[in-house]
């Protein structure tokens, strides 16, 4: 590869902070919020103009209950949640027989309410400014370089928490990570859109009442007569009549939810193979295939399926949904057999009760695996190696392909972003390095916040 030198130079510092945190997604918001809460300095770097992350693309946030139908996610989250109900942007937490549980949100009031929260905690934010490279002095990590309008400047901290999803901050102090599964393959990425003047009436009842004309992967046809609001996955046989019928579709299953505005439908049917979430030319790859693949998509749903005879085009997500890119290598790496046994930790800060939930690197399937109940998620995964005074929450914590695919989805990663604030604050009130808090310490201010951990943890 051809290279050039780059001169050296100084680099103004623009602030100096106890504790930074790096992305503005469902973790970095938690994280943000915990580590302000009695009056440390505290900044929040996004990249893009608003706060929200995976929150503001069309996505129901799955995982609040576990599979038994008990609530395993509280704390902020569920205050967040609390905030999102009082404006009529969220929803309860819906019982799910596929995905655990489902919490409808409204994208655009996601990114009004969590700003708010974190403006009343005394959170800075810092919006349109890009992670460049970690300051790594030894084994510690002393702060970031950010690259903006105003061009390149350092910010220092005494802690980070890494919660770009992606591990980037991880990945640039030196710390090892992983990517993709045995192959490299990675789960595909999805550009959600939204349509308007879905009858979403008629769409539930011909599921309710005609379950064998429209099957659905693994819920029950009564689901659909009980819930006015719903996710829909399946209908296996439409599409492959519409597929028959000469549509390209990049996927083997329906997958609608239906929004919390009447008449609105967001789509999570593109699916981009082979896009690499930490690469630009592929990222650009990934949004203009998924436009592409857009016409195709609201053809079958206006042509085949029941409820979207007047449909018609609204929005598109700001911005291409990533499933998996980087895992860290930390002093724990969570596994498949961890989360399938509903293992047990001392040093758990988050339950967790997702499926394995594998979107197949090629072609257009998934893999689904229960547990039957819940699995602890613990602080040593979130403690990268090699580097100190750094934290990761969210998707890019360590552990395998498999583990990653059920510990993805938001609300447990809004479980650990409030861990990593609070653990992250300790460390700073103590004057020591994060891998060195009482994780006993962490655990009763979490269950005293109002976090939920086992039983176990609380005797």
């Amino acid at each position: 590869m051809k290279t050039i030198q780059e001169p050296a130079r100084e680099i103004k510092v623009r602030k100096e902070v106890d504790v930074l945190v790096v992305g503005g997604g469902p973790s970095g918001i938690t994280a943000a919020l915990a580590a302000a809460e009695d009056g440390l300095k505290v900044l929040l770097v996004e990249s893009r103009s608003f706060v929200g992350g995976n929150m503001t693309i069309g996505l129901p946030i799955l995982g609040f209950l576990g599979q038994k139908g008990n609530q395993i996610i509280k704390g902020i989250p569920q205050k967040f949640i609390d905030r999102l109900k009082a404006v009529d942007a969220a929803s309860e937490h819906r019982p799910c027989p596929l995905h655990m549980s489902l919490t409808l949100v409204e994208p655009e009031a996601v990114k009004t309410v969590a700003l708010e929260m974190l403006m009343e905690a005394g959170v800075e934010v810092m919006f349109y400014s890009f992670f460049s490279e970690a300051i790594v002095e030894g084994d510690e990590l002393k702060g970031i370089i950010i690259e903006s309008k105003s061009g390149r400047e350092a910010i220092l901290a005494k802690t980070v928490i890494d919660c770009s999803g992606d591990a980037d901050v991880a990945y640039r102090a030196g710390v090892p990570t992983e990517y993709g599964n045995a192959e490299g393959g990675v789960q595909p990425p999805t550009l959600m859109f939204c349509l308007g003047g879905v009858d979403t009436e008629k769409l539930r009842l011909s599921i309710a009442e005609e379950p064998r004309t429209y099957l659905t992967d693994f819920i029950p046809a009564e689901y659909f007569g009980q819930n006015n609001q719903f996710i829909v996955v399946g209908l296996r046989s439409l599409i492959q009549k519409a597929a028959e019928d000469g549509l390209k579709l990049p996927v083997e299953r329906t997958i609608i939810i239906t929004g919390l505005r009447k008449g609105e439908a967001w789509i999570n049917m593109t699916r981009i193979n082979g896009v690499n979430g930490t690469d630009p030319e592929s990222l650009t790859y990934g949004e203009t295939e998924g436009r592409k693949q857009m016409a195709d998509i609201q053809k079958y749903l206006i042509e085949y399926v029941p409820g979207f005879e007047n449909a018609y085009f609204v929005k598109t997500a700001p911005f291409v949904g990533i499933r998996e890119t980087r895992r860290i290598g930390g002093k724990y790496t969570m596994t498949q057999e961890d989360v399938l046994s509903c293992k047990h930790f001392e040093d758990a800060i988050a339950v967790a009760s997702y499926p394995l939930d594998i979107h197949h690197p090629q072609g257009g399937g998934c893999t689904l695996v229960w547990c039957g109940d819940c699995y602890d998620i613990p602080f040593r995964s979130l403690v990268p190696q090699n580097i100190k005074n750094l934290l990761v929450a969210g998707r890019s914590i360590s552990c395998t392909h498999e583990a990653m695919s059920a510990i993805r989805v938001m609300a447990p990663c809004m479980a650990m972003g409030e861990a990593a604030g609070r653990a992250a604050k300790q460390a700073v009130r103590k004057g020591i390095s994060v891998d060195q808090i009482s994780v006993k310490e962490l655990q009763d201010e979490l269950l005293e916040k109002g976090a939920y951990l086992r039983e176990y943890v609380e005797a």
